[in-house]
C-alpha cells in the first residue's frame, strides 16, 4: 500500500541521503545502523515495567530504523551503489528486526503470546513470499495490504498509545497478525493468476 507512495518519500529522502553520502555513510552502513537501532527498540521494550516512558523510547527508535530502511535503498539508486549483495543483506537484517522486535513484545508480556507469534509468523512469510515469487520473476511491490512500512507504523502508533492504555499494544499486535498473514493470502492469489495467465499462454 505506502509503497505506491514511494516515489513522493523518495523525492522527500533526497536530502538527507545526499547528507549522509557526504559525511561517508554508504547503504550498507545504514542499513547496519538500522538493525541497530531495531536491537536498541528491542531493549527498551524489555524495561517497560521499570517506566511507561520506555515505550515512546522503543517506538522512536523503531521509526529511526525504518527511516533507515527507506534511506540506504535512496542513497544506493542516487549514488549506483546497488548491489546484489546490498540487496540481500538489507532483506536478511529487516528479517532480524522484526523477529527480534516481535519475540521482546511476547517475552515482555506486552501481548497474547499466540497473537504475537502469529504476527512474527506472518512478518516473515510476507517477506518470504515476496523474494520467492520475485525470484520466480513475478513482481511483488506494492501487492498486499501489509508491507512493512505499513506494519512499523501500527506497532509504533499502539506502543506510544499503549504509554497511556497498555492494552493497545496487544490490539495493535492482533491487528498486524491479521493484516500481515491477510498480505500472505493477497500476494499466493496474486501470483496464482500470474502463474495461470502464464500457463494459459504457454499452451497457446
Amino acid at each position: 500500500m505506502i509503497t505506491k507512495l514511494k516515489q513522493k518519500i523518495q523525492q522527500t529522502l533526497t536530502i538527507p541521503a545526499k547528507t549522509a553520502h557526504k559525511i561517508g555513510l554508504t547503504p550498507n552502513k545504514i542499513t547496519a545502523i538500522g538493525i541497530a537501532l531495531a536491537f536498541l527498540s528491542a531493549l527498551a521494550f524489555t524495561q517497560w515495567q521499570n517506566h511507561r516512558f520506555y515505550l515512546l523510547l522503543a517506538a522512536a527508535l523503531l521509526l529511526l530504523s525504518g527511516f533507515c530502511d527507506a534511506l540506504d535503498g535512496v542513497i544506493a539508486r542516487l549514488y549506483q551503489q546497488t548491489t546484489a549483495f546490498g540487496s540481500f543483506l538489507d532483506s536478511l537484517l529487516d528479517r532480524y528486526a522484526d523477529a527480534v522486535i516481535y519475540a521482546t513484545i511476547i517475552s515482555a508480556g506486552l501481548c497474547e503470546p499466540q497473537w504475537g507469534l502469529a504476527a512474527l509468523i506472518g512478518s516473515i512469510v510476507v517477506s518470504y513470499s515476496r523474494a520467492k515469487a520475485e525470484a520466480d520473476n513475478i513482481k511483488m511491490e506494492s501487492v498486499g495490504i501489509a508491507e512493512r512500512a505499513e506494519r512499523i507504523i501500527i506497532l509504533s502508533i499502539t506502543t506510544i498509545t499503549a504509554i497511556y492504555w497498555l492494552s493497545a499494544l496487544n490490539i495493535g499486535i492482533i491487528i498486524l497478525a491479521i493484516l500481515s498473514n491477510l498480505t500472505v493470502l493477497q500476494r499466493s492469489l496474486h501470483v496464482y493468476k500470474i502463474l495461470k495467465k502464464t500457463e494459459i499462454k504457454e499452451k497457446h
